[in-house]
């Protein structure tokens, strides 16, 4: 619960604050706010399947961030896209985190219909 609110109070001062990116720097936040969003769903996840440790969430959640960041910023010195790397792999990340916690949810709301349905 914790990455949720996390999420949703950075989102509403995201949008509170007037702040522009130099557009040089844009893929470089990009990729990073991707990976971070990938550790914030994936903490979700663990969460959900009772198996979330904050130290692994932060550790991960600055270490994905920073290896997205130091790849675009190599793809850059290397005129190589390689900030699509990071993409794809995070992207799928999060589809596939996404899938799980549908599976859980869904699961739950199962096992409470048929709780109901035998009271």
């Amino acid at each position: 619960m914790i990455p949720l609110i996390g999420l949703i109070l950075g989102l509403i001062i995201g949008l509170l604050l007037n702040f522009d990116i130099p557009s040089a720097y844009s893929a470089y936040v990009a990729v990073g706010i991707l990976a971070a969003l990938d550790s914030i769903i994936g903490a979700l996840t663990a969460t959900l399947q009772n198996r979330f440790n904050a130290r692994l969430f932060i550790s991960g959640f600055i270490g994905n961030s920073a290896i997205a960041v130091a790849l675009a910023a190599l793809g850059d010195q290397l005129n190589l896209p390689l900030n699509l790397a990071a993409v794809f792999a995070f992207g799928n990340r999060i589809f596939i985190n996404f899938s799980t916690i549908r599976r859980i949810l869904i699961d739950r709301w199962d096992e409470r219909k048929l709780k109901r349905s035998q009271s």
